[in-house]
This record gives C-alpha cells, structure tokens and sequence, in this order.
C-alpha cells in the first residue's frame, strides 16, 4: 500500500446528515409549542411527503422499520406467509416480516443494478407468497415495471423498500407511486432526516386506515359511534406505539424543502467518482438502468481482487488510516448468525454474494466539499 500518501486531517465518514440554522429553528420552535407529539405538524408533513411523491396518502412512523412493520400488517401478511425480497438490505427489511410470523424468501441480484433480478423472482413464487418486498438498493430505483406484472399476475402485494430512494425518479417520476406501498427512511444518513423516522406512501385507503391504526396501538376513535361519550375510544386490533413526535415532523418539514439540493449534489460527488474510477481496470463503477435517476444514497465501487494485490480487508483499513469513512453494504441478510440459527444455512444468492465479497462504500453526502471529494478520489487511485 502507498503509505506516502497523506492522511486526511479530518475523519470523511461514508454518510452524515445536512443541518442548518433553518432546521434547528424549525426544532427550537416546536420545543417552544404546547404540543411536541401528536399535534398538527405530523399531518402537515405526511401530506408535504405525499405531495412529493405524488401519492394520496403517507403514514409517518417512528422508524423505518416499524415503518415496515406497519406495512406488511396492513398487507394482512401473518403466520405462514412468505415475502420474496433481495438479500443485499438491511436486515430490518426481513426482521419486520419476522416480527409477524411471515418468512422471507430471497431472491437474487442483477449482477449490473444490485438491484432484486426480476427474471428470478417468479421461481421463487410458492402458494405461501403474500407479497414481494423490492429494495432501491443504494438509491437506485428497481425495475418496477417488471417487478409490478409479476405481482399484478400472480395477485400478490407490492412493497418498495425505498428506504435509500426518497428523491429519486423511475421513468421521469418521483419513487413511491410505483408500489402498493413504499417506505422512505429517515435515519440521518438517509436523503433527509428526522433524526430517526420512517413513513409508508400509498394509493390505497385502505391501507393507509391499517397503517394509521397499527401505528397507535390498534386504537381507534369514533365519535359518530358515542356522541354522548366525548372520551370514547377503544382498541379493535393489537397495534403498537410507533407513533412520530412533531419535533421530527418540524425537522421533517425543513430537510423536505432542501431535498432536490441534496439529491442533485449526490449525483455530482457520483459523477466526479465515476469520471475519476471508469478507466480503473481493477475497479468497476456503478451501473445503473437508464430509465432512473439514482438518489445514490451510497456509491459502491466494486474491486476486481483477481487483478489486485492487496486484499479487501487491507484496501479497506489502508482507506480508513488515511481518513477516509468506507464501509461495506450489506452482509447478505441470510450470513447473518440469527437467521442461519432459522433455518438459512443452505440459502444462497450468487450474484449476491459475488457483490459482497468485492464491494467497498465510498462517502457521499451533501456536505462534502469538492476537496473531499478531491481526498477521495486521491487516495483510492493511489491503490491502484
């Protein structure tokens, strides 16, 4: 390894929210307000959410992954069922099937996209199959044409994990009208953030009810029903408490208004690694289909080990000693010691499991400036 490059004097973390003035006074204001949960704010910023993704109803939740978990109850996914999803995701894409007796079944990758192979996901269809889960893996849109016929003919439930892909755009169109529902995140190193917080975008009222019910213990209020009652509520259903407070809302609000900004300066950093890694022959850039515009809330760059020296493990520690945040994304769901004690010791994914092992996360967020991005770029070609 080239131990003479420098080192960078500051850590460049692969992802880190945006925050300004304007977000912390938006936060300020609802800590000064007689309600910080369970106010006015949470409606206003489902519905600047909806508008933005071009659906008629969005559900905010805690996090995304009760987020999730809201989502497959109100695809009335229970004990038995199956969901049929990729395993390059974080594990609470499957975790929240789990949490209601269902079982994921994974599907491979497109070798090209990472993204789920939509030529795989039919032999995997079994009469237990209640719905597919697609992931926007790194930001990317899937192809949700595809994906939209098999679930269209085989009368199944389409879910969009779009946990990376709030921004983004399939065919000219933002993400999150393709699905039956689809979840954005909003984990600080997500497009925009709420700190924590997840929110479910659909078409359908129906699961827009389920989802609202879910999310507030089952609860409901009906003041039709016992007039003379005012107080009147009752629980129809187990749900849980995963509700969001309006001083996520607030910050919600806030980051919403700068979201294209972020999304465009995403696509910059992309561009620049791309123009600056393309003509590597022992590093392969990110490919994308040519209908989407990728959020790239990551940027993997993909390492051709036969061609190198060093490996994976040593090019990443020799980036982090100069000060450059890489990360890897994901460990197949399956690889993970709790689901092999389940039953998924025999699972595998090829196309999956090749990324993995040659896969490396560059940091890209909306802060960097053109000298980390310069930094970046400096060190990784200095490997190779």
């Amino acid at each position: 390894m080239p131990n003479e490059v420098p080192k960078r004097q500051t850590y460049l973390p692969y992802g880190r929210q945006c925050l300004d003035d304007e977000d912390i006074e938006q936060v300020i204001g609802v800590l000064k307000s007689p309600m910080i949960t369970q106010g006015p704010l949470i409606e206003e910023f489902e519905q600047a959410i909806a508008n933005y993704a071009g659906t008629k109803y969005a559900v905010a939740f805690s996090n995304g992954t009760a987020a999730l978990h809201g989502a497959y109850y109100a695809a009335g996914i229970t004990k038995g069922d199956e969901i049929i999803t990729t395993p390059m995701t974080f594990v609470a894409t499957t975790n929240a099937a789990l949490y209601l007796g269902a079982r994921p079944v994974f599907s491979d990758i497109d070798s090209q996209t990472y993204n789920l192979d939509p030529l795989q996901i039919e032999e995997k269809i079994t009469s237990r199959t209640k719905a597919i889960v697609s992931v926007d893996f790194t930001g990317q849109p899937v192809d949700y044409d595809s994906i939209r016929k098999i679930a269209d003919y085989h009368k199944l439930v389409y879910i969009s994990d779009g946990a990376h892909s709030l921004g983004a755009k399939y065919k000219g169109e933002p993400v999150g009208k393709q699905a039956d529902m689809t979840m954005f995140s909003f984990h600080p190193v997500k497009p925009i953030t709420t700190g924590e917080g997840g929110i479910i975008v659909t078409n359908n009222e129906k699961y827009s009810e389920k989802l609202r019910l879910f999310r507030s213990h089952g609860i409901v209020k009906n003041d039709d029903k016992n007039k003379d009652q005012p107080w009147f509520y009752e629980m129809i259903d187990l749900g849980m408490n995963y509700r969001m407070t309006d001083i996520q809302a607030a910050l919600g609000l806030s980051q919403l208004k700068k979201i294209n900004y972020f999304i465009e300066r995403r696509n910059e950093i992309a561009s620049q690694y791309n123009q600056a890694f393309k003509s590597l022959d022992k590093v392969t850039i990110p490919s994308k289909l040519e209908v989407v515009k990728s959020g790239y809330h990551l940027y993997v760059l993909s390492l051709n080990l036969s061609k190198l020296e060093s490996s994976r493990e040593e090019i990443f520690r020799f980036l982090r000693r100069k000060g450059i945040g890489v990360h890897v994304h994901y460990i197949p769901v399956y690889k993970h010691p709790y689901y092999q004690s389940i039953g998924y010791s025999s699972d595998r994914c090829v196309n999956a499991e090749k990324l993995y092992d040659m896969m490396i996360t560059l940091p890209i967020f909306p802060k960097m400036t053109d000298e980390d991005v310069l930094d970046v770029v400096r060190v990784v070609t200095s490997i190779f």
